[in-house]
């Protein structure tokens, strides 16, 4: 008699659905509409007639205050939950060094020069129209930052069939972009440091990184233990920094620094086969794209425009004028000049199946800094100051400008790629001849020979 296996059910009846959920959350394209559908409440309830209702949420302070934890919401996401989202970049980041694109000075030498001229360019336009004497020049760092899942998500809906290697220059460059942004925001936004407070977050950061290296086939194979384990100690590391002065999404990308990448032989079992990094990011992601990133965008992006004269005082700001400039113009100008003067000076040849055309597509995406430049815009001028809010209009304005422009462009090389591709399908023989077009031969028939005619 035969047995029938017993059919695995769900452990609650809803397993099913956020399985489907969160495989959703973690395409590019879904993250990034979600992220711009957050933004677009913002705007519309701040602009509204309840709008006291939105800043009155925003403004509303929860935590501990003997810990320096008593925070208000918009705080919380931008301080908080944005520390996951750099979390995911620190992971990438890492991945790129130890097995990606960056372990290779020849493959990694073209995103970084680009991503640092992508990064030059836009803070000496935004330096030259707001006067670098001025008061507003704080504000240089805003324009120099990519939004990776808005960027992404624009390349994956109008990029099906662009080459594969242009996507993986844009992600390198944005993950080169964010680090440098990274480092701008600790060095020059951070005004005062506790030096027993960072101590402090520098061992809790080590302890963090002793247990993941160590138990990396626990994490691996049970995702509760992450959760149980290393989440409390990450918290207590961001709070230690937070306290320090220091700002406390650094937390997120320290953290993930450690996280191991290769699998260490010495383990054994099936969790340990796994790279820990690369299953951190496929865990955390819907965390990041469909809670972390749009919640913060909700609470930063709220600005009240006040009518029309609110929009001419935004439009004649040098801000919004220069952080406009340097995310439209700057970012591609210096990124197809930093990599032009590289091809040039260095001899550095690109990937055959790269043109200059196609890179303009992506430097125009790049400039879309949504999410790190409106943290910047935030350390830069302060919440509650006219240029702030002016620099979060240019911002978005700039990023929607971007993506037009950076669609336009690319619609029209992914319409030529998707022909080339088509034609090497139908050919499939590798004549340079369409099969459809090809009629057989007629056979051959054999030639009678002298004794056959002769008959």
């Amino acid at each position: 008699m035969t047995r029938t296996p017993p059919v695995r059910t769900p452990a609650w009846p809803g397993y099913a659905e956020v399985t489907r959920v969160t495989a959703l959350l973690r395409t590019e394209a879904v993250g990034g509409g979600l992220l711009v559908l957050a933004a677009v409440i913002a705007i519309v309830w701040a602009n509204s007639p309840v709008a006291d209702g939105y800043f009155a949420l925003r403004d509303l302070r929860i935590g501990y205050e003997p810990w320096h934890l008593e925070l208000s919401l918009g705080a919380w996401a931008a301080d908080g939950l944005l520390a996951v989202f750099f979390f995911l970049v620190g992971l990438e980041l890492k991945r790129e060094v130890v097995v990606g694109d960056l372990r290779r000075f020849s493959t990694a030498i073209v995103p970084v020069t680009a991503a640092a001229g992508g990064v030059i360019v836009p803070a000496l336009i935004y330096l030259a129209i707001v006067g670098p004497q001025s008061s507003l020049a704080q504000g240089w760092a805003i324009p120099t930052a990519t939004d990776i899942a808005f960027a992404v998500a624009v390349l994956a809906l109008v990029g099906s069939h662009l080459p594969s290697p242009l996507r993986i220059f844009l992600l390198t460059l944005a993950v080169v972009d964010d680090l440098i942004a990274i480092a701008i925001i600790a060095i020059f936004y951070t005004s005062e440091i506790e030096v027993l407070p960072l101590v402090i977050a520098v061992a809790v950061i080590a302890v963090y990184g002793v247990i993941a290296q160590r138990y990396r086939a626990l994490f691996a194979g049970r995702p509760l233990a992450a959760w149980l384990v290393l989440l409390p100690i990450g918290f207590v590391a961001w709070a230690f920094l937070h306290a320090s002065g220091v700002h406390a999404t650094i937390a997120g990308v320290a953290l993930a620094f450690t996280i191991p990448v290769r699998a260490s032989r010495r383990d054994r079992g099936e969790g340990s086969r796994r790279d820990l990094a690369q299953e951190f990011e496929h865990r955390f992601r819907p965390l990041s794209s469909g809670f972390a990133v749009p919640v913060f965008a909700f609470f930063a992006a709220g600005v009240a425009i006040g009518g029309t004269d609110g929009i001419a005082r935004a439009v004649t700001d040098p801000v919004t004028i220069g952080i406009v400039a340097a995310l439209v113009l700057g970012k591609p100008i210096g990124i197809l000049l930093s990599v032009r003067l590289l091809t040039l000076v260095g001899r550095v040849r690109l990937d055959p199946a790269l043109r200059w055309v196609d890179l303009l597509g992506v430097g125009l995406l790049a400039g879309i800094g949504f999410t790190v430049s409106l943290l910047i815009a935030e350390l830069s001028f302060g919440e509650g100051s006219l240029h702030n809010d002016d620099a979060k209009i240019a911002i978005m304005l700039a990023s929607v400008l971007a993506s037009l422009l950076a669609s336009s462009i690319l619609l029209v090389r992914n319409r030529r790629y998707r022909r080339i591709h088509e034609a090497e399908r139908i050919d499939d023989d590798g004549d340079g001849v369409p099969d459809v077009y090809q009629a057989p031969l007629p056979e051959k028939k054999p030639r009678p020979s002298r004794r056959d005619r002769s008959e």
